[in-house]
């Protein structure tokens, strides 16, 4: 499959292991290529599914120097959003906390922008998925934030983990673009580049 991409030599540019776990899970081969400290900022005016997608494009264009001719890069980003504000990574424990209280008994917004770049061309896409959570208690909250990593994810959890085990009541869209990467959208996309 992806007999296409023999052509090129794939780049994932993120330093996620769900992105990475979940690119091998399509059987891509694929390098890592990551810079330190690249901008994840973004114009205020942007709303929902529009952030994610600058920010994979504001990514994809700080490795364009690195580009060589034959590479096929993969930049990406996601972002909860809830009630029109944005739940990026949290900054400490109390802001993780926070998410996870505001999160409590409603449904938010998963956005995955999706960027293919090559020294040829580039194009964006995006997902989105609907979760919704269950009222969680303080107890919950606190066991999940204490005991597992939800420091580097986007809205202060992981799917796949404890808190998505018995918290997410329901989802509407893809699963794995809760994670990181709508890898079903990635596959369509790739076969048609």
């Amino acid at each position: 499959m992806l007999d296409n991409l023999k052509k090129y030599n794939v780049i994932l540019a993120s330093n996620s292991p769900r992105r990475k776990e979940l690119l091998a899970g399509l059987g891509v081969q694929y390098e890592i290529r990551t810079l330190p400290d690249v901008d994840e900022s973004y114009p205020d005016t942007l709303q929902g599914a529009d952030i994610p997608l600058y920010i994979a494009r504001e990514k994809a264009d700080a490795y364009r120097s690195m580009l060589h001719a034959g590479e096929l890069m993969i930049t990406a980003d996601t972002i909860v959003w809830l009630e029109g504000k944005v739940l990026g990574k949290p900054q400490d424990r109390e802001d993780a906390l926070h998410m996870l209280r505001a999160m409590s008994g409603k449904t938010h917004e998963v956005f995955t922008g999706v960027c293919l770049t090559t020294t040829q061309r580039q194009h964006t896409f995006s997902a989105r998925t609907e979760v919704r959570f269950s009222t969680l208690s303080e107890e919950e909250i606190t066991y999940y934030v204490d005991h597992f990593h939800p420091m580097d994810k986007a809205g202060a959890y992981g799917v796949q983990e404890w808190i998505g085990y018995i918290g997410v009541e329901y989802i509407s869209g893809s699963y794995y673009n809760i994670m990181g990467l709508p890898v079903q959208r990635l596959y369509r996309e790739l076969c048609k580049f």
